[in-house]
């Protein structure tokens, strides 16, 4: 696997130990490294991290879930211990392939998991939505700080009043090669402009900094590549289990418009939080909101399985609502 991901070693965003490491293969043999938390029988969560980011991303939503769920975390290929690739292959598709495969790779037969996705994690929802593996294993979903297209013309990193001008200006910054470096104050000055809210303390901006500026050169570039041309709309669509959305206000990559649309397309809206001031980084911003979202999906649509033995069961999920529409 790649070298340990970038993360803060002390303190509320340092990455928890996981009880179990995993390492998966995709659907193009890419290898993918992913972690268990919390009990074992306890009902699942599963968590997709953003672009630029890893599993340390979620480590205070982790502390908090991993009390009574079984939480599981990966990271998307090229980001973390995820290596690049091996087929080079960086896309939506791909994004719904590893997904699958961790799903697949870590929940018992039968067994459904409520997921929850930050930024590209979210676009990774949307893009398995119509993959029967996903609608198998979900119960329910959590879109988190993202959006379903257009992102380079609407986000307000570069604030032109020109659509096209500003649909330029962020492909050339997603689709960018130039090496981070070492985290420096300017740097960290830029990236809380970018992706933090005006009231973001200095130790989530170090968190962040720390993630963001240990991701490799290529996948942020190819990444980047493939969110500038971003169209999944049809596949927010498909989303047929209860669907939450949280978006900061502030967010200045996948500015709010984003998740009040995903809201209006979403066939199963479990309802749609605006945190007012927070950027882009709302599972660091605000863990205890995007914990308390998934918890509350979990008790709502993961119900308690009979299993053999006396043993705690693994979850299965109730039908969604418009699973009974259609039956």
């Amino acid at each position: 696997m790649s070298r340990r991901p970038g993360h803060v070693t002390s303190g509320p965003y340092a990455p928890p130990a996981p009880r179990e490491q995993l390492t998966l293969t995709s659907a193009d043999g890419s290898r993918l490294y992913a972690e268990v938390h919390g009990p074992k029988e306890a009902p699942a969560v599963v968590l997709s991290h953003g672009w630029t980011c890893s599993t340390a991303f979620w480590a205070p939503v982790v502390r908090d879930l991993a009390a009574d769920h079984r939480v599981v975390l990966y990271d998307q290929r090229g980001h973390g211990r995820t290596p690049p690739p091996v087929s080079g292959v960086y896309s939506t598709d791909a994004l719904a392939d590893d997904l699958v495969a961790v799903l697949e790779g870590t929940l018992a037969p039968g067994e459904r998991a409520v997921l929850a996705g930050h930024s590209m994690g979210g676009m990774t929802m949307m893009a398995a939505a119509d993959r029967p593996q996903f609608r198998a294993r979900a119960a329910a979903v959590l879109l988190c700080s993202t959006g379903s297209a257009d992102l380079a013309e609407e986000s307000m990193v570069v604030p032109l009043r020109s659509p096209g001008g500003r649909h330029l200006a962020h492909r050339a910054i997603l689709g960018a090669k130039a090496p981070l470096g070492p985290v420096t104050p300017l740097g960290s000055r830029l990236l809380r402009y970018v992706t933090l809210g005006p009231e973001a303390t200095p130790e989530m901006i170090e968190a962040c900094a720390r993630i963001v500026h240990a991701c490799p050169t290529t996948p942020r570039s190819r990444w980047g590549k493939v969110l500038g041309r971003l169209h999944l709309t049809a596949g927010a669509g498909k989303l047929t289990v209860p669907t939450a959305v949280i978006a900061g206000t502030a967010d200045r990559l996948t500015p709010v418009v984003h998740a009040r649309r995903l809201a209006s397309v979403l066939p199963n809206p479990a309802g749609l939080t605006e945190l007012p001031g927070l950027g882009h980084m709302t599972p660091i911003e605000d863990p205890d909101t995007v914990a308390a979202t998934v918890r509350e999906l979990a008790r709502d649509h993961l119900t308690p399985a009979a299993a053999p033995g006396g043993r705690a069961p693994a979850t299965t999920a109730r039908p969604s609502d418009a699973e009974e529409k259609s039956a």
